[in-house]
């Protein structure tokens, strides 16, 4: 899927220039001549990544960048600052304020084109690192639930995975159905699944988790 990119900057040419040089590496454009029309725009735009000039009417890119990074539904994208002001106190102060880079007018194309994806590979690497740790953060909680079940709620378990109806787990396991119903709703409240089917497939997955041997 192609990425967004939001251009914002008073100076028509140089937007024109830089979306036609970005649509040929095959990303799709907006293009914005103010911060304020951008701040108005960005829920509809949705954005993959902002490139912004700092010094404009109204808003300029600090002020812009401020608004962005407070907003809760926007404060992840990425930003670059393209500008004029390439002073080292202007570059430290766009890096405070949360921008992802920074390059000086005039620039190379390619050297832009770079930036960007370099951008989005890290971006890719940490929603993968965040993927893979909350995969295991899962996995440790379950498997701590399956842990913490006394020996008569994991046979239970067992057969409610089997397919058992609670009269036939009542009359497996000897006991009468009122109590082996008591057995299975608590068996959902520890395990936070909602009927059986969850159940099941919990019970499923944590048992095709385990080490061989367990």
């Amino acid at each position: 899927m192609k990425k967004t990119i939001l251009l914002i900057d008073d100076d028509i040419n140089l937007l024109n220039s830089m979306a036609s040089y970005l649509i040929s590496e095959d990303f799709r454009v907006h293009i914005i001549t103010n911060g304020y029309n951008a701040l108005k725009n960005l829920n509809i735009i949705k954005p993959d990544l902002i490139i912004t000039d700092i010094i404009m009417p109204h808003i300029d890119g600090y002020e812009l960048i401020k608004k962005i990074r407070s907003e809760q539904n926007q404060h992840n994208i990425p930003i670059i600052f393209l500008t004029a002001k390439g002073m080292t106190p202007d570059r430290i102060l766009g890096y405070n304020l949360g921008c992802n880079a920074y390059l000086t007018k005039p620039f190379y194309p390619e050297e832009l084109i770079s930036i960007i994806n370099n951008i989005f590979k890290h971006l890719e690497i940490w929603k993968q690192n965040l993927n893979t740790n909350m995969h295991k953060i899962q996995e440790k909680k379950q498997n701590s639930v399956f842990n913490s079940l006394t020996p008569k709620e994991y046979n239970i378990l067992l057969l409610v995975s089997k397919g058992y109806t609670n009269k036939e787990i009542a009359k497996t396991i000897k006991s009468s159905l009122r109590n082996t119903e008591k057995y299975v709703s608590r068996l959902l409240n520890k395990t936070k699944t909602r009927n059986r089917t969850e159940l099941t497939q919990l019970t499923l997955l944590n048992y095709l988790n385990k080490p061989k041997g367990e």
